[in-house]
């Protein structure tokens, strides 16, 4: 071998191998992934591609990192179980980027998320007057400490010496660094006219009869038969604020609470999103919160409130809109401080960057929508100095405007050019396009899918006969005619967030589209103006809350009517029909699977042995409806239980509607007992789609249908807009798919850029005069997509 050939072994692992994966739906799938290059997955919703890039090639990067721990520090962490596959080769470190919300707690914002906080926070401790202290001084998250106490000391004879602690925080002591205070509202909870044995508690679940009726009835504080309008004082704070103590009611020992800190127990530290609806529409009835009358809402102490850099304070540069704080760091010229003003600066120029300019960094990261989200966990990423890795990320491009995923487009590219793998699961032509290898999943969804259609470069996939190919080069045209508008629903004055007192009619009984750049204003407008309440069904990007056990039978309200028919049939009761309740299998508690934690080692999940994965018992699986078991049912596709739901003996109309809906939203392919925990964004939105269709609403909100949806499903939910507008429904879409802006009646564009640069109504019309008004970005993209 001569010496210019000569290829060092160490340089011969090129390829990331996968042999044999069947996570999920994935049949078999082998498949070989470049390093050092940029690969997208494309394929239909439903197809495979998160079970192969997430659930295979990074939880097994993952698990082998894990195990690199000592065991000490494994048994803190979540134990993974290895994907099921035969062969995974040449893995390097992952770090995913998903679009899992960021937490909601009210002390996480945009800048403690990111290092753009810290960063300031020691830049205030450097240079602001008066001098606080240390960084934590100007942390909302770090309240104000003093102690005192006495230590043994050994200088010869053993003495205790006084001592003092004290550590500064920028806590504000009032609100506790959340900006928000909560206050009840005294009169949702009684009626004061009414004594308590006449019903006076309002609260849900403490009726008179009721167990906690009892209890305050018969705790002997005060008189039952008074009303509470009479109450002395101490009897008032008894009912209401009385410290837990033991009692006695109806000969059983018990805690009486006052009815404050028991409904801050029962309500107030859940989730408002997981009660009830009538539990929450208590809560948001009776509870108000209050912006924090100390600090204003800035969450900070007084004395991080006045120390400011030239007359500006940390609460003022949060506040700050990004783009703005950037220019204000860069005015500052200090020497002591440049290393720290120059990282600053880079951090906050990755957010206008990565098109997050509009943000400030005081904004709660529980607003933020799951594109957002991403987006800012990229720019930990950006400044990196790690080679080598992989990278994973999960539609980047959702919630973008044609116009950002450009620059989203030259993040990816330079990621790649550092020498890193990236992996993209991408259904945006214009993402596509950038790909150095393509990876087709389907032919298509769920049971249909599962296998490799196509791997290579974006030239052959353009060429293959897979739906993906067929579908890249699609451009919808736009409408030759547009119907008209039956009435318009008018908004004046509309100023939440950026949006700057903007007057608009949106037209009734058409397809609205509502467009701009991300950050201008849209859902601020829709949401914030559009009143989500008698007749308007708002279908949002929220997470659908489920634990493994809930699927789409139980979410979409179509188990019961199953449940009805199965007993109606058998002469039994429903509640056997659940995996939940009765009829569960004793030994997998109706979840199908057997959960073994095997302590340091990752734990195992095994198919129950009992009930074979089916959840039921034995006997109930005897009781039979149309010659199907339950748990046959179950596993049933939505399209197979469609047609076995409509005639003959297995007829149930309530269940026949909801599987109709199911099948319009494109969920045909779904089992209707697969968890919800398997299901992708796209499903999950459409889920709700097909849930809140049921409703009697005459306008319909939605924002972003199109996320997570291939260019082939596109064309299905198109379908379903124009029955739902055709039925006599007015329809308002927050988008920035062209197809679907050009597939609309109307379009209303808000720009002209993001942020406070955004806010305003730059074009309101039909498609047509979009494109040939050209003067906005949207007008551009939408002309450039049709081909105008």
């Amino acid at each position: 071998m001569t010496k210019g050939t000569d290829v060092h072994a160490a340089d011969s692992h090129e390829m990331i191998r996968v042999h044999g994966a069947r996570v999920n739906n994935l049949k078999d799938v082998s498949v070989e992934i470049p390093k050092r290059r940029l690969t997208v997955f494309t394929g239909v919703s439903g197809s495979g591609k998160s079970s192969l890039v997430f659930g295979t090639i990074a939880a097994e990067s993952q698990r082998l990192i894990n195990e690199t721990y000592s065991a000490f520090v494994q048994g803190f962490m979540p134990t993974l179980a290895r994907p099921e596959v035969d062969v995974l080769d040449g893995l390097t470190t992952a770090i995913i980027v998903d679009q899992q919300r960021l937490g909601a707690d009210p002390r996480s914002t945009v800048g403690t998320a990111t290092d753009a906080n810290a960063m300031l926070r020691i830049l205030f401790s450097r240079l602001a007057a008066p001098h606080l202290g240390p960084p934590s001084a100007y942390a909302f998250n770090v309240a104000s400490v003093q102690a005192s106490g006495a230590i043994k000391v050994e200088k010869g004879a053993r003495r205790a010496e006084k001592v003092t602690f004290s550590r500064t925080g920028g806590m504000c002591p009032r609100c506790e660094g959340r900006g928000a205070v909560t206050d009840i509202d005294l009169t949702q909870l009684y009626d004061d006219s009414k004594s308590l044995r006449e019903g006076a508690l309002t609260i849900p679940g403490y009726s008179v009869d009721g167990w906690y009726g009892r209890i305050y009835t018969g705790c002997g504080f005060f008189d039952p038969d008074k009303p509470i309008a009479k109450f002395t004082k101490r009897e008032l704070h008894d009912l209401l604020h009385k410290e837990p103590t033991k009692i006695k009611v109806e000969g059983i020992n018990l805690t009486y609470e006052g009815l404050i800190p028991k409904m801050q127990k029962s309500f107030l530290s859940k989730d408002v999103d997981s009660l009830q609806p009538h539990v929450r529409a208590f809560v948001e009835r009776a509870v108000t919160f209050t912006v924090c009358p100390d600090c204003s809402g800035t969450r900070l102490s007084e004395g991080a409130r006045t120390s400011t850099i030239d007359g500006v304070s940390i609460a003022d540069a949060c506040a700050m809109q990004i783009t703005d704080l950037a220019e204000w760091v860069r005015g500052l010229d200090d020497p002591s401080v440049a290393p720290l003003l120059t990282a600053l600066g880079h951090s906050l120029d990755s957010f206008v960057e990565i098109g997050l300019g509009y943000l400030s960094l005081d904004r709660p990261s529980g607003t933020l929508s799951g594109g957002e989200a991403q987006r800012v966990k990229m720019i930990r990423h950006l400044g990196s100095s790690l080679t080598d890795v992989t990278y994973v990320f999960d539609e980047p491009t959702t919630g973008l405007h044609p116009h950002d995923i450009q620059r989203m487009n030259g993040l990816l590219l330079r990621l790649r050019d550092k020498g890193n793998t990236v992996l993209v699961v991408e259904h945006k032509p214009e993402t596509i396009a950038i790909a150095d290898h393509v990876v087709d999943l389907g032919p298509g969804a769920g049971t249909g899918g599962g296998a490799v259609c196509f791997e290579g470069t974006v030239e052959g996939l353009r060429a293959s006969d897979t739906v993906t190919g067929r579908h890249l080069d699609d451009r919808a045209s736009l409408k030759k005619s547009v119907r008209k508008a039956t009435g318009a629903l008018e908004i004046r004055g509309a100023d939440a967030n950026n949006l700057r007192g903007v007057d608009v009619d949106i037209p009734l009984g058409v397809l609205v589209a509502v467009t701009g750049v991300a950050g201008s204003g849209k859902s601020s407008l829709v949401h914030g103006s559009v009143p989500a309440g008698e007749g308007v069904v708002s279908v949002d990007q929220g997470a659908i809350r489920g634990s493994r056990r809930s699927n789409p039978a139980t979410y979409t309200g179509l188990l019961d009517p199953i449940r009805k028919a199965f007993a109606k049939a058998n002469g039994v009761k429903p509640a056997l029909f659940s995996a939940n309740s009765e009829g569960a299998c004793p030994t997998c508690n109706g979840v199908g699977v057997v959960y073994t934690d095997l302590a340091m080692m990752a734990g195992v999940a095994t198919t129950c042995e009992e009930c074979e994965g089916r959840r039921f018992q034995a006997a109930v699986l005897e009781y039979r409806l149309g010659g199907r078991d339950i748990s046959e049912v179950l596993a049933m596709p939505v399209s197979e239980a469609e047609a076995f739901f409509a005639e003959g003996e297995a007829r149930v109309p309530a269940a026949h509607r909801i599987l109709t809906r199911l099948s319009d939203v494109g969920l045909g392919y779904l089992t209707l007992g697969q968890p919800l925990t398997t299901l992708s964004g796209g499903e999950r939105q459409r889920l709700k789609l097909a849930t809140h269709m049921g409703e009697k609403g005459g306008v319909y909100v939605l924002d972003e249908p199109t996320a997570g949806l291939h260019l082939a499903d596109v064309e299905q939910l198109l379908g379903l807009l124009d029955r739902l507008v055709d039925s006599g429904k007015s329809v308002i879409v927050v988008e920035h798919h062209q197809a679907v802006m050009a597939h609309a009646d109307w379009i209303i564009d808000l720009g002209p850029g993001a942020g406070h640069d955004g806010g305003q109504i730059v074009f309101e019309g039909t498609p047509a005069e979009l494109v040939a008004d050209g003067s906005t970005l949207t007008g551009r993209h939408l002309a450039e997509y049709v081909g105008a």
